[in-house]
């Protein structure tokens, strides 16, 4: 009979636990986020299991999640085996017509009903669209400027416009929208393949979200790379602003979208280290937050 207080106490620390969450839990009730899946986190099989676990928890916990995804190595793959030559310029994927096809494929295809499968593992959840679904999103061809010039890149789009409706009426059915990151044209009948870190920005701040949320493999955005690896934990907009001249290719799409989500509407927009199992948990219900959050103007340090 000694056995039974002693199980109890064991289980005390869960009890704490979810007792520290309680704030969070309180304060986060019944508000959107936004998450961009991408990185190991999706193509490392105990992380996307974990990741799913997450975003459901958050669904069960009273938020209201989204997730956009794109799916670089995906595509890389694909195309490899298509024939198709990968290409990038000015950090984007020269996609042609050919690739544009390969594209929808593996997104709308492969990459999003993964995901819609490992989350709906847990309950009738998940629900894929692309953001052609509904004028979802919408582009127009975008065209970088390298050294002054033009450059023509193929079916890249930048987005000029989005429809929350089909989203915001899977949300109050209880369901979790997975958005591919493809984009209906404005105005010549093609499909585009816009960026989903770009893209979850724009969804996050038509939805008017409390949070954008940016997986990446790194540990968030560091002080002072590579002679340092310290990581920046809280900055406002226009202190980011600062350092976006100087960061690399990879986190200026990322960290322009979170500059982007908190100038229009978004409390806070955050890049998190998605090689860290349950990384999404530990940001949100936990004060030791992990990764780089960005704050409106006004927001500096607590």
């Amino acid at each position: 009979m000694s056995n039974g207080p002693t199980r109890k106490h064991t289980a005390l620390p869960k009890a704490q636990i979810l007792v520290e969450a309680l704030p969070w839990l309180t304060r986060h009730h019944g508000k959107t986020v936004v998450i961009k899946f991408g990185g190991n986190a999706m193509v490392d099989d105990d992380l996307k299991a974990a990741f799913a676990q997450d975003v459901v928890f958050l669904r069960h916990a009273g938020l209201k999640p989204v997730v956009v995804h794109g799916g670089g190595p995906q595509i890389s793959a694909a195309l490899d085996r298509a024939g198709i030559v990968s290409e990038f310029k000015a950090g984007l994927r020269v996609t042609t017509e050919d690739a544009m096809d390969v594209v929808r494929m593996v997104l709308a295809g492969q990459v999003q009903r993964e995901l819609v499968g490992l989350l709906n593992q847990h309950g009738p959840l998940a629900v894929g669209l692309t953001g052609e679904d509904a004028h979802t999103i919408t582009a127009t061809k975008h065209q970088p400027r390298i050294e002054g010039e033009l450059v023509d890149i193929g079916r890249v789009g930048q987005i000029t416009e989005i429809d929350t409706g089909a989203v915001e009426t899977l949300l109050a059915d209880g369901r979790i929208p997975v958005v591919s990151s493809i984009a209906r044209s404005q105005d010549d009948g093609h499909v585009y393949n816009v960026n989903a870190d770009t893209a979850a920005a724009a969804l996050a701040a038509a939805l008017g979200a409390e949070t954008l949320m940016v997986l990446t493999d790194v540990e968030g955005l560091y002080e002072d790379w590579p002679d340092s690896d310290e990581v920046i934990s809280r900055l406002t907009a226009t202190q980011l602003e600062k350092l976006l001249p100087d960061l690399s290719s990879g986190m200026v799409p990322k960290m322009e979208g979170c500059l982007h989500a908190v100038r229009n509407g978004v409390t806070t927009a955050r890049v998190i280290d998605g090689r860290v199992q349950h990384s999404i948990l530990l940001e949100i219900f936990t004060d030791e937050g992990i990764g780089t959050m960005v704050v409106p103007d006004g927001q500096g340090e607590p």
